[in-house]
């Protein structure tokens, strides 16, 4: 088990966010049906090897795309899903009313702080398509930590949304991104130790098998859960999964702070033009950029 150095604990700046998440996926036909035809991602660049999909103002999602990778595999380290975020009810209303058009498999739940939707691309990648509720409805613990919760979705309260007036649906709507990443990891306490104590997310709720953190007060953008990987293997290369994620830091001060701290734990940082690249105890790939 890896272990870091004890440094200082110290919140990671408020306005940290997160950017684009790669994917890793064996078949660009065969994703672009599902990413663009059925959920309404536009394809704003694609090469032999990569397909760049988001909104009409900013990337969201990219394939890396190498044909013969095995299906995702549900027990390892890595990827648990990626979370899209929708900017109104309304968007979600329209991706369930497609999920459900052409029966694609899916699940739904209602958090408190906000209402998802949960399936998988055809490489076996998890995804999460959900909206946030207004921040004056989350509600916070004498402990610091939001309340959270499973329960079903209103599914038909949902579909109410599309009313006869409603604008239609134009594919995924300027504004989407990357709310969250939930993370499979090895250990709990030893992801605690590395993105809250050594990074500085702060926690935000503790779950049975999960823990979540966060900045500045979102009710988390990251998730961390053994449910599946406790002591498991890191995802294997021959398969598809988490390529990396981006860590947005409003400006090079922030991103400084945490070069330093990471430093200071004795945590291996692979230096790039426009930022860090961090790997987690289990090889997840981290990279910090400062926000353009």
């Amino acid at each position: 088990m890896a272990t870091f150095r004890t440094i200082t604990p110290q919140s990671i700046d408020a306005a940290t966010t997160l950017g684009v998440t790669t994917l890793r996926v064996a078949d660009a036909g065969r994703s672009l049906v599902f990413y663009r035809d059925l959920l309404g991602f536009q394809v704003l660049e694609q090469t032999e090897s990569t397909i760049l999909l988001g909104s009409p103002n900013q990337v969201v999602l990219r394939l890396d795309v190498e044909a013969g990778l095995k299906r995702h595999p549900s027990h390892t380290t890595g990827l648990y899903h990626a979370a899209i975020l929708l900017p109104t009810r309304l968007d979600l209303a329209y991706v369930l009313q497609r999920l459900l058009a052409v029966r694609y498999r899916f699940g739904a739940s209602d958090h408190a702080v906000s209402e998802a939707l949960y399936l998988d691309d055809p490489d076996g990648n998890g995804l999460e398509i959900y909206r946030d509720r207004p921040r004056n409805e989350w509600r916070w613990g004498a402990n610091g930590e939001v309340h959270m919760v499973t329960e079903s979705l209103d599914l038909y309260g949902v579909l109410a949304e599309i009313t006869p007036t409603a604008p239609a649906w134009a594919g995924i709507p300027a504004g989407t991104k990357i709310g969250h990443m939930h993370l499979q990891v090895g250990n709990l306490r030893q992801a605690e130790e590395f993105y809250h104590g050594v990074l500085g997310f702060d926690i935000v709720a503790h779950y049975p098998g999960a823990l979540f953190v966060s900045a500045g007060g979102y009710h988390h953008h990251l998730g961390l859960n053994v449910w599946q990987s406790q002591n498991g293997p890191q995802q294997p290369n021959d398969a598809a999964g988490l390529g990396y994620f981006e860590i947005i830091m409003p400006n090079q001060a922030a991103l400084e702070i945490v070069r330093q701290r990471l430093q200071v734990a004795e945590v291996a940082v692979q230096e790039q033009v426009d930022g860090l690249v961090v790997h987690d105890p289990w090889q997840t790939e981290l990279r910090f950029i400062v926000a353009a």
